[in-house]
Formats: structure tokens, C-alpha cells, sequence
């Protein structure tokens, strides 16, 4: 028989999955108003009940949650991408230039001019609690780091995907445990040997708050499964991804993931894609090893917009 204890755990994971569902909503139409009662019939909640949920489970308001995807993907396109501010602003649900330029400047205290001139967030109130990873790259020439990180471009068809999410994932042992997790899960539903595991960024470590940022374990797979307490599921769409593959460290891991973005990605014929890069582990049985990586590291791309000839 059943125990109350097991039964609000099952509670609350069906509560996290649900809000997951509006979450992995969100972040696919930040370019448009989303009503509340899309929102909730999303995560078959009521309406009327939703903002407190969606409060308690994320820790965020739905409205400072939507406001911090719509900037944070607005930075990124102002760091690697030359689209006009217009275009970012409509891509990014504001309703023009100005108010994205208001928004932006309330958010990190700069404009988004000066943030494409400068690539930092110097004056932010949340500057202090954002993730700077440049103390991990190593002392590399830009030739070093494209003889060291070929790039390749391959294409993977949609697929189903078994995940667990972790909010204030720098803290390392935490991404470590939803890790075994997951593995052992995996290896419970006889699909990992065949799986492909892998994490997700879901945010851009920087601008987001280190306690807000979160990342994805996850793994890939065409076999049936069924998910348990703590497992959610999505389907990922079919999409092209720039990749290279790193041995090392995490400071060969961050140096490679830097050249990705900063060397090849800003010099290539692509832009990014509206969705979260990858790290393949390759070697699966040692990935919860963070002494030494060996990686494919994926970012999705598509072919850039109004390119010349």
C-alpha cells in the first residue's frame, strides 16, 4: 500500500513535469505574447491557480521567467549574431526596438548597443552572480584552436528524449548526481547501452544568475520507456549542429567551447538556432569522471539570415 510520504513525492514530480512542459513551451515562442490559458492548458493546471504553481516550483514569477528567457536570448543573438536590433526585438516578444532597449538597459544596466560593442555586463546588479568562464581557457592562438577543434557539421532527426533538469547547476555535484541518476535509470529501462547521453545548457551561463542557471541531463534514444519519479520526456525536433570533439580537462572543454562560438561560429556562413547546445559524452560509463572529458560538443545552427550571395 501506497505511503503519504511516496504519495507527495509523486505528487511533486508530476507538478515538475508539468511545469517542465511550460518551460519547454516558453522557451519555443519567446517571440510572441503567450496567453495564460495556453500556459496552463499546457500544463493541465487551472488557470487560476497557475502563477502560484509555476511560482513555487520554478522559484521565479511567470512573468520574470518569460522577461529573463526573452533578454537572455536577446544577448545572445547581440554577441553572435550582426541582426539589427529591430529584429532582435521582434524575434524576442518586445514590441519595438525601444522597449526591448528599455528592457535590456532595466535588466543589465547597459544598452544593447553598448553590449554588442563591449560583448560584458559591467555595471549589472546582477553582474556579481553571473558565471565568468574566461579564468578557464587556456593560453591558445586562434590557429592552435581551429587545428585543435575541426569543426563538422551533421544533421540528427527528431528524436525522444528521457531528461532531468537542474536549477543552480554550477554547483557541481549536483549536475553529477542527476547524472548517475539518469544512468542508472537508463540502464534499469535497457536503453543506454544503445542511448545517446548528454547535457544541455538551457541557459546562457553569461547572463544568467549562477542560482537560476539550469542544465539538462539528458539521453536520446529510439526505444520505448517509461518515465519514473524525477524523469521527464520531450521530443527534441530533427536539427543541423555545428560540432567538435574535446579531450581534456575543463579548461580544454571551456577553451573548445569558446572557439566554437567566438572562433568558428561568428566567421561561419551560420547563426544559432532557437535551441540549447550539446555535450555528447562519448564515453558513457566514465561521464560522471569530471577530471577528464571526452566530448562532442554540439551547438545547432541554421543557414544565416539575408546572407549576402
Amino acid at each position: 500500500m501506497e505511503t503519504m510520504a511516496s504519495q507527495r513525492t509523486r505528487a511533486n514530480s508530476e507538478y515538475a513535469q508539468r511545469i517542465n512542459r511550460v518551460i519547454d513551451y516558453l522557451r519555443g515562442n519567446l517571440d510572441r505574447q503567450v496567453k495564460l490559458e495556453e500556459l496552463a492548458k499546457v500544463a493541465c493546471f487551472s488557470e487560476f491557480h497557475f502563477h502560484r504553481i509555476f511560482s513555487a516550483v520554478s522559484g521565479e514569477t511567470l512573468n520574470n521567467f518569460t522577461n529573463r528567457l526573452r533578454l537572455e536570448r536577446a544577448a545572445r543573438f547581440l554577441r553572435y549574431t550582426n541582426r539589427s536590433l529591430t529584429d532582435i526585438a521582434f524575434d524576442c516578444g518586445f514590441s519595438s526596438s525601444a522597449t526591448f532597449s528599455r528592457a535590456f538597459r532595466s535588466g543589465y544596466d547597459t544598452s544593447p548597443s553598448q553590449f554588442r560593442k563591449n560583448g560584458e555586463i559591467k555595471k549589472s546588479k546582477i553582474c556579481k552572480e553571473l558565471y565568468s568562464g574566461q579564468e578557464y581557457l587556456l593560453p591558445m592562438s586562434a590557429e592552435e584552436k581551429r587545428a585543435a577543434f575541426p569543426v563538422r557539421l551533421i544533421d540528427v532527426p527528431e528524436r525522444q528524449v528521457a531528461y532531468i533538469r537542474v536549477t543552480n547547476a554550477f554547483e557541481m555535484d549536483r549536475v553529477i548526481a542527476a547524472l548517475n541518476t539518469l544512468v542508472e535509470w537508463a540502464k534499469s529501462q535497457g536503453i543506454f547501452s544503445q542511448g545517446t547521453l548528454f547535457g544541455m545548457s538551457v541557459d546562457d551561463p553569461h547572463v544568467t544568475p549562477k542560482r537560476l542557471y539550469r542544465y539538462e541531463v539528458c539521453l536520446a534514444t529510439s526505444s520505448p520507456f517509461e518515465c519514473t519519479e524525477g524523469i521527464s520526456k520531450l521530443r527534441m525536433p530533427a536539427m543541423r549542429y555545428a560540432a567538435t570533439r574535446v579531450s581534456g580537462d575543463i579548461r580544454k572543454v571551456a577553451t573548445a567551447t569558446d572557439y566554437l562560438f567566438r572562433g568558428w561560429l561568428i566567421h561561419s556562413d551560420y547563426e544559432p538556432e532557437h535551441a540549447p547546445g550539446l555535450e555528447v559524452f562519448l564515453d558513457k560509463e566514465k561521464a560522471m569522471d569530471w577530471s577528464h572529458f571526452e566530448l562532442e560538443l554540439c551547438i545547432p545552427v541554421r543557414n544565416m539570415t539575408g546572407l549576402r550571395g
